[in-house]
């Protein structure tokens, strides 16, 4: 046996995707990380290993911009560009090659900490190490450091260390919470094992094995969709255990859901009733996919009211959008449906409270085990959003270990700090203003080589039936004086508009009626329908514009979509057959784009808008919230370079400077892709662009970006330039008609 000691500023545990997000986050600020992972690849439940969908705030697609950001949103965008099938092994090089990206990382794969030396009594512990176990090498780690993250998942680090927290459902009493039992239980949801299948191109026969499931005998043909096309996480619902204890049951759990998957692969293959002849089982997994165990105590825990409330807490520092999403404890046996969801009206957020212990004085906590009610860690769970709590979890601890602080200090004298260091790091926060006082942009005035203020978009692509309610959203700043539509009517008839705001910012949904016209429409096609709705809101925010449904009358869908404008159709009851129940009265699934992707409903707005003026890009947001917050030239032609300027009264000291491009967040991507797209590069993403000043009464470039993919990029120069003006130079983007930039900031 070999003994060894590692130091590190920061030891985080678990290498799933919120540790992997920590351990960057924290690494990119300067820290010394040792991140360890006990098993042979990183990525956890999402690995080639396990193969969940990494799904989070679209909820797939159910929320509009939605998407993450940050380290989380890099990776997303990255394996766009190099995965669109999304093949699993190359989404564990995408996400071992972001951690080995930076030197400030150790990585330590197959290196089980079981070990954890703690001080301290039950109300005030503190971690002095963690001591793992590294498979193959005969090697024994103790890791030394300041701070530790526990994003194990099941939460082993801290239950070792005496850290407080939870296993199953609390009463409903506790937090009031309408989907919690009226009683406390030991319920959890299950674990679950996935296959694929391939067409092989000739017949396969299918012996089942001895152990393999007769599901004939279950409820599981009659209550579960069974589809010989599926697999992958179509087959979500083979989940089992959540009666069990997940942990120490996982063998157990293990062997019923693979002779689960046996079963019905042999359903598939041998009972004729599948077109099925050529395919082959190709994968399954062998290592279960757990959803829940323990979750720690922080100083607040997030609840039910919390997610679907929004509540706008102080110390936000993450969002999420998946819809509470819980599981009858029976799994795939139960005669109920796989899940049932409640939605919120858009994303909510996730405060620091929530992210580390109450009594384990240096430790943070991310991913599934964070500090929630069982009912809120229904939507707090998954992947993508573990990630945004990974990321932030990490910054925090980058910041108590350069402090020599506790993360309770750090929330109670530096929260303002760690917020804009999310947001100096396009870190997925929403409704937080850039307040950096070292940002030279703040002090600058913005100027551009033109800005789109008309907008329109006329070219017909499609005609749809105006039979559901459908509607258009579009950005009322500052005002808007009504909407131009381009219908079709088999007949005279009387079209009905409405406006509504949307309530929150960060919310797509009708809230608050504002005003309604009734339009007199004539017989004929392609006709330009005024609809004059006046609305002069108190602040910029977006305009939910309802045409009442009317089967005498058909819209035309545009050629090409438009930031910062939606679509959608009512849908009244969703079709929910393949994925569970639905919570009533849920806006955010009745109203749906999906019949919209990249083609919003042909308009022109009446009145000009300054959604898309130069100081978007300085005025503090970094995604959609309550408009499009980004500047936008009116067009971009060959050879016509479009600029988005920043200028100071006097010369200031540069050294570097920070572009954030629009990557189109309301586009719905997944690392194994359940559906696939046109492009491997999000359209709106700037391609070609230089960075210049203006230096001896001539611009010169300073920096460029060729072929660009990305959204954030920062250009550091090796000497201080002085200038009272700088400027980005867009030459092309990767198939959008324009030049977009959500931020640039400056420092010296």
């Amino acid at each position: 046996m070999k003994n060894e000691i590692v130091t590190s500023d920061i030891t985080v545990v678990g290498g799933g995707l919120a540790g992997v997000c920590a351990a960057i986050a924290a690494a990119r600020l300067g820290q010394t990380v040792s991140l360890v992972q006990n098993r042979p690849v990183l990525g956890g439940n999402a690995s080639s290993e396990v193969r969940v969908w990494v799904c989070g705030a679209t909820s797939h697609g159910v929320h509009r911009n939605a998407r993450e950001t940050g380290i989380m949103g890099e990776m997303f965008v990255e394996n766009q560009y190099r995965n669109i099938d999304g093949n699993p092994y190359i989404w564990d090089l995408i996400v071992l090659e972001k951690v080995k990206a930076e030197k400030n990382i150790t990585l330590f794969l197959n290196t089980d900490v079981h070990e954890v030396e703690a001080e301290g009594d039950d109300t005030s512990r503190t971690i002095r190490s963690v001591t793992g176990w590294m498979m193959g090498s005969e090697r024994r780690i103790r890791f030394d450091s300041r701070v530790y993250l526990d994003c194990t998942g099941d939460g082993l680090v801290g239950f070792l260390a005496g850290a407080k927290f939870r296993i199953g459902r609390e009463a409903q009493e506790e937090f009031n919470e309408e989907w919690a039992p009226l009683v406390p239980d030991d319920i959890t949801l299950g674990s679950t094992l996935l296959f694929y299948t391939k067409d092989a191109g000739r017949p396969v026969k299918y012996t089942p094995p001895s152990f393999a499931k007769d599901i004939t005998q279950t409820t599981i043909p009659m209550k579960r969709v069974i589809r010989s096309g599926d697999n992958g996480c179509a087959y979500w619902w083979i989940e089992w255990g959540g009666e069990l204890d997940t942990v120490h049951d996982n063998e157990k759990i293990r062997d019923e859901l693979s002779s689960v998957i046996y079963g019905i692969w042999d359903y598939i293959k041998n009972s004729g009733k599948f077109d099925c002849e050529n395919l082959t089982l190709e994968w399954i997994g062998s290592v279960p996919g757990k959803r829940e165990y323990r979750r720690f105590v922080g100083d607040y825990v997030l609840n039910q009211n919390d997610v679907i409330a929004q509540e706008l807490f102080e110390d936000r520092v993450a969002f999420g959008g998946w819809s509470i999403d819980l599981h009858p404890p029976q799994g795939m046996y139960a005669t109920a449906k796989g899940s049932k969801h409640m939605h919120m009206d858009g994303s909510y957020h996730i405060p620091f409270r929530s992210l580390y212990s109450s009594n384990v004085s240096n430790m943070l906590m991310a991913g599934r085990n964070i500090s929630a009610s069982h009912v809120a860690f229904g939507t707090t769970r998954v992947m993508a959003t573990c990630a945004v709590i990974g990321e932030a979890a990490g910054t925090g601890a980058a910041l108590c270990a350069a402090k020599g602080v506790s993360p309770r200090e750090l929330h109670g004298s530096h929260l303002s700090e760690l917020q804009q260091t999310l947001l100096r790091q396009d870190a997925a926060v929403l409704g937080l203003k850039n307040e950096d006082t070292s940002d030279l942009v703040l002090s600058a005035s913005l100027s551009a080589s033109s800005t789109l203020t008309q907008l329109a978009l006329e070219q017909s692509a499609a005609v749809m039936p105006l039979t559901a309610h459908t509607a258009v959203l579009v950005p009322a700043d500052p005002f808007i004086e009504g909407v131009e539509l381009l219908l079709d009517a088999s007949e005279a008839t009387v079209l009905t508009v409405e406006l509504w705001s949307t309530g929150k910012p960060q919310n797509y949904v009708p809230h608050t009626q504002v005003t309604t016209v009734q339009i007199a429409v004539a017989k004929g096609s392609k006709q330009w329908i005024k609809a004059p709705l006046s609305w002069h809101p108190d602040t910029a925010q977006n305009a939910f514009i309802i045409l009442r449904s009317n089967p005498a009358l058909s819209v035309h869908l545009s050629a090409a979509p438009q930031s910062g404008i939606l679509s959608f159709k009512n849908m009244e009851t969703a079709d929910s057959a393949d994925f569970g129940d639905m919570h009533h009265h849920q806006p955010v699934v009745d109203w749906s784009s999906k019949d919209f992707v990249r083609k919003p409903l042909c308009f022109r707005l009446l009145s000009p808008t300054s959604a898309f003026t130069a100081n978007k890009a300085a005025n503090g947001y970094k995604r959609p919230y309550g408009g499009p917050n980004l500047w936008s030239s009116a067009a971009l032609t060959a050879g016509k370079p479009e600029w988005l300027e920043a200028s100071w009264p006097k010369p200031v000291p540069i050294r570097a400077v920070q572009l954030t491009l629009n990557d189109d967040v309301n586009e719905d991507l997944i690392n194994l892709h359940h559906h696939r797209t046109e492009f491997e590069i999000i359209p709106e993403l700037v391609k070609d662009y230089k960075l210049q000043a203006y230096i001896g009464g001539d611009w010169k470039t300073v920096a460029e970006g060729l072929n660009n993919h990305t959204r954030h990029h920062t250009h550091t120069f090796s000497e201080t330039l002085e200038t009272d003006r700088l400027r980005v130079l867009v030459e092309s983007t990767n198939g959008s008609a324009r030049a977009e930039v959500v931020e640039i900031r400056c420092y010296s």
